[in-house]
């Protein structure tokens, strides 16, 4: 989408205004931060590592990776200016089923559409390494899946669907807050100069 140029195609920016939470003159400012910070149009993993270890006091590198799969629709290793608008205008302003289902892509690391036991447990502690000493409650990652899944899980088979996910997830606080966070300063890292 518009590699290298400092300026939208009018189509672009209309499909963009469509499928995002970014009014027109938004998308346009995005665009032209995101292009000077990254001239090749694309955001690498270690760029978003850098914004998540900047924003938090602990170890970041595992979540950021996390986020990053997330971001990467197309699974090529790059995110992309609509990829990174998309993401953003869903963790920044989405409704609570796009941040669920968004979430659920996070916690998926293995794309298959379940949560194994296994993977809650990686994000989770991916999670406390990355707030560090600043998150209060440090219930241990093992205990806190086991928790969760024996809330969750309501057809008892070790995997989380997408609908187990979002009903049990609306209900805890814990992972209510991580839904909740606000976006490593996007902002400030794009309009950095």
């Amino acid at each position: 989408m518009g590699q290298q140029n400092t300026k939208l195609k009018q189509e672009d920016i209309q499909e963009l205004f469509n499928c995002t939470h970014f009014s027109k003159s938004e998308i346009q400012d995005w665009y032209k931060n995101f292009m000077k910070k990254c001239p090749k149009g694309m955001i690498t993993l270690k760029q978003i590592t850098e914004m998540y270890s900047e924003y938090f006091e602990g170890d970041a590198q595992e979540f950021a990776c996390h986020v990053f799969r997330a971001f990467d629709d197309d699974g090529n290793g790059v995110i992309d200016f609509r990829e990174f608008l998309s993401s953003l205008s869903i963790t920044s302003r989405g409704t609570l089923e796009e941040k669920l289902d968004w979430a659920f892509s996070i916690y998926d690391i293995d794309g298959d559409g379940g949560i194994s036991k296994e993977e809650m447990t990686k994000i989770i502690l991916s999670i406390q390494k990355m707030y560090g000493d600043s998150l209060k409650e440090k219930e241990p990652p093992l205990r806190r899946t086991e928790r969760i899944f024996h809330q969750f899980d309501t057809n008892n088979d070790g995997v989380l669907s997408l609908s187990e996910f979002k009903d049990g997830a609306r209900s805890d606080p814990y992972l209510v807050m991580i839904l909740q966070y606000k976006p490593p300063r996007h902002r400030d890292f794009f309009q950095k100069s």
